[in-house]
């Protein structure tokens, strides 16, 4: 047990990763990568299409719905300077749904490549959208930290935020694949099952699942639950602090129905999760009720969790139980009426973190010196170094478009 995981260093969660073992493309049949067990401090392999073979019946598996924007808006001054304006998340109307459905005019929180050529005039750029030539402006307002407050307009009120991004944006893939967006990728950085637009980086260890492998899961009597966390841009952010208490979590937009937390309930308040977006989103629930157990009159605005907030439990709440914490989130969402959850997280979860709903998990191979990578350590009790030394033994591929594994602590 770690007592200040405040402290950790994060020198010590590095590896070497050849640039050769970062996977640039997918395979061309998603459930043909390989998988690697961890289980009770044991390592093996096998191929992605066996994972229904290694859960019971019974389990309770929970995915991330969210989906893909194409973030990436390219705008070209007159004096020939490219700018790319990169929608982070929505301000007017802040809501995702209400967001894309807007027309003539959508406001966005967005990063800005090539800032210096931006001195403040309003970019422009003509489209054809749904067979209507279109003219999109970007202005930009105020800065929020390393962001900036973006108004799109456009002239049209008959086309949608969506409709403009689908024709004028681009599909975001990770910086660290060192390569342009292909049309490809449009359909292969998507989970087969995503629903819910918001994202700017997909929830990567979904996409190994092809509805075979949902349909067997489902056969054996494996329950599927799905939940919506919108992946953030702050998921590439590197830890470049010496002690992670340095480092600034993001904060993330999730949404979770009614009846997914009482399947939650009725499975014991546990669950396996699918990406590392599932784990913060079900370990985020849990502090939620703990709050709500603790403050029964909190705010919604109370509710959001914060970073450290996990690590800060007073000792009336050691004690309180998944189920307990769920159920006092159940009750809250019927005292308002609520169907659906929507909050936001910016849980940090290091080693000396105690999970309470993730009983095992599918992920991906992270990078080094990641929050993700401590995210997987404190699952397994600090030794993520045998599951990384046996990936890279072993020519797993890495990251986003690389292998899977299924760890059981």
């Amino acid at each position: 047990m770690i007592e200040r995981p405040k402290h950790i260093k994060i020198q010590d969660y590095n590896y070497d990763l050849p640039e050769n073992r970062i996977a640039k493309f997918p395979l061309s049949v998603r459930d043909q990568s390989k998988l690697l067990l961890y289980k009770n401090g044991e390592v093996s392999q096998d191929i992605f299409t066996s994972l229904p073979h290694y859960i019971d019946k019974g389990e309770l598996m929970v995915f991330n719905n969210t989906k893909v924007i194409q973030a990436r808006l390219h705008f070209r001054k007159e004096t020939g300077a490219l700018i790319e304006v990169f929608c982070l998340e929505p301000i007017e109307p802040a809501d995702y749904a209400l967001n894309f459905q807007q027309t003539e005019h959508a406001s966005w929180l967005c990063l800005v490549g090539n800032l210096k050529k931006w001195k403040g005039e309003v970019l422009k750029r003509e489209m054809i959208v749904k067979g209507r030539l279109i003219t999109l402006t970007a202005e930009r307002q105020q800065t929020v930290g390393t962001s900036h407050w973006v108004d799109f307009r456009w002239n049209n009120k008959k086309i949608t935020f969506a409709d403009i991004l689908e024709v004028f944006g681009e599909l975001p893939i990770p910086p660290y694949l060192n390569r342009e967006t292909q049309e490809s990728d449009k359909v292969t950085y998507q989970t087969v099952y995503s629903k819910i637009k918001g994202s700017v980086a997909a929830p990567t260890a979904g996409l190994h699942f092809t509805q075979r492998v949902l349909d067997a899961l489902q056969e054996k009597g494996i329950d599927q639950e799905e939940l919506t966390l919108h992946v953030g841009a702050g998921t590439f952010k590197p830890v470049k602090s010496e002690e992670i208490e340095g480092h600034e979590m993001h904060t993330e937009w999730i949404s979770v129905r009614k009846n997914t937390i009482e399947s939650l309930i009725h499975h014991g308040g546990k669950a396996i999760a699918v990406g590392t977006t599932s784990v913060r989103t079900l370990e985020s629930l849990y502090h939620m009720g703990v709050k709500l157990i603790l403050q029964p009159n909190a705010t919604d605005e109370q509710l959001k969790v914060k970073q450290w907030q996990p690590y800060e439990l007073p000792t009336e709440a050691k004690d309180i139980s998944s189920v307990d914490a769920l159920q006092a989130l159940l009750d809250y969402m019927n005292r308002l009426g609520l169907d659906t959850l929507h909050s936001s997280t910016q849980i940090i979860i290091v080693p000396g973190y105690t999970y309470q709903v993730v009983k095992a998990m599918v992920t991906n191979f992270h990078q080094p010196q990641s929050t993700l990578l401590l995210l997987v350590s404190a699952f397994v009790n600090g030794d993520w170094r045998k599951i990384y030394d046996y990936a890279l033994n072993n020519k797993f591929r890495f990251l986003s478009y690389g292998d899977s594994s299924f760890i059981i602590p």
